[in-house]
């Protein structure tokens, strides 16, 4: 249908992806597609859906004029690469998925019905180091409106033989539910390594009529019972894609990354400890003990020889009693001294008599004088 480029857009100075579909032929079921893609992406803005910045025709050769789509570039590499890789872990499935799953919420909301998802559609997205991959849905080329004109031919099917719908394998009609069964292929395929119905274009899709989809008895249950439900044959069976998004995002992780159980932890009683004040004495110097300590501790027996830093603690508080003991003598003493000048003093005159001071400072303690006198 179309190549895919990375050009640069001259006007913005940004990087895009140019899809240009192939030259213009005859057949008017091609043109149709084309142009509801680009109406369908003109009116989709969702995180998890590639962008369109932009859509034209390139008229360069009058007898081939080739619509073109200029979307947003994503860096990174698709859901298929990711599978070659290695199988994807549960809890990083769980954010691919829960991507998926809001997005096409979002585009069933609006009656569209991609019928194409596959891991080549799912683009993966490392916005920071470290955090896991978003995904993003791309390639709504052969996404027609629900209820809406048929783009095929009766009898013929569109899409990719091993994620079609059983409903898209008979020709019937299709609803949202058709999308969410090819999600729950692809997530399968995510889990196990392997596509689950290969083979022919007719092997593939008539692969499905005959068996469910063979689910590892080693996954979670919570697992086994989503993927089960959404590639139920019948599609009335199958949840929505709000459900399937609420579901993988909050209920489904792997059991590696489950926090275990906690501990049951029970209420103890603890004894007393005797109470200490915090110390206030200077570093290395002796802490004298509180009664508690006194009490819960008692002194060693007589015949129990102190040590050097007991011997240097009671030195000391000897020598703190002599100091206190001899001021407190000096105190007595020098109250009685006082008492004793005291009695024998002669009376104070009542008034304090000034030197001879002349001037207008003389003056000025004269008016002093005689203001104090009684």
């Amino acid at each position: 249908m179309s190549s895919v480029y990375t050009a640069a857009d001259e006007n913005l100075g940004r990087d895009v992806a140019l899809k240009l579909f192939a030259p213009q032929a005859a057949d008017a079921d091609e043109l149709k597609r084309q142009e509801a893609e680009i109406r369908l992406l003109a009116t989709l803005n969702h995180p998890s859906l590639v962008t369109l910045f932009d859509a034209g025709v390139d008229t360069r050769i009058p007898d081939q004029p080739r619509p073109f789509l200029t979307m947003e570039l994503v860096e990174g590499q698709d859901l298929r690469s990711r599978i070659r890789h290695s199988r994807v872990p549960l809890d990083e499935l769980s954010v691919i998925g829960a991507g998926i799953a809001d997005a096409l919420a979002y585009v069933h909301g609006l009656g569209i019905i991609h019928r194409d998802i596959k891991p080549a559609n799912i683009l993966l997205v490392q916005v920071r180091p470290g955090e896991p991959v978003r995904p993003k849905l791309t390639d709504f080329g052969i996404a027609r409106i629900e209820d809406g004109t048929r783009l095929t031919a009766t009898g013929t099917m569109v899409g990719t033989a091993a994620y079609l719908s059983p409903e898209q394998a008979m020709g019937s009609p299709l609803s949202p539910a058709s999308d969410i069964y090819s999600l729950g292929l692809v997530l399968l395929e995510c889990i196990k390594g392997t596509v689950e119905y290969p083979g022919s274009a007719v092997e593939s899709a008539v692969a499905r009529l005959h068996r469910a989809p063979e689910i590892p008895d080693d996954l979670p249950t919570e697992w086994q019972h989503l993927l089960a439900s959404m590639t139920a044959l019948e599609p009335l069976e199958r949840p929505s894609a709000a459900d399937l998004e609420v579901a993988l995002r909050h209920a489904l992780v792997s059991p590696d990354s489950a926090p275990g159980e906690l501990a049951e932890e029970h209420t103890r009683i603890l004894p007393a400890l005797p109470s200490r004040p915090p110390s206030i004495l200077p570093s290395g110097s002796s802490e004298p003990q509180s009664t508690a300590e006194t009490q819960a501790h008692p002194s060693p027996a007589p015949e129990t020889l102190p040590g050097p830093s007991a011997r240097v603690g009671a030195a000391k508080r000897r020598r703190r009693f002599r100091i206190g003991a001899g001021l407190a003598a000096a105190a007595l003493l020098g109250g009685a001294a006082a008492l004793t000048v005291a009695a024998n003093a002669p009376a104070t005159p009542d008034v304090v008599p000034y030197p001879s001071v002349s001037g207008t400072l003389g003056d000025h303690l004269k008016e002093l004088q005689r203001s104090v006198e009684p």
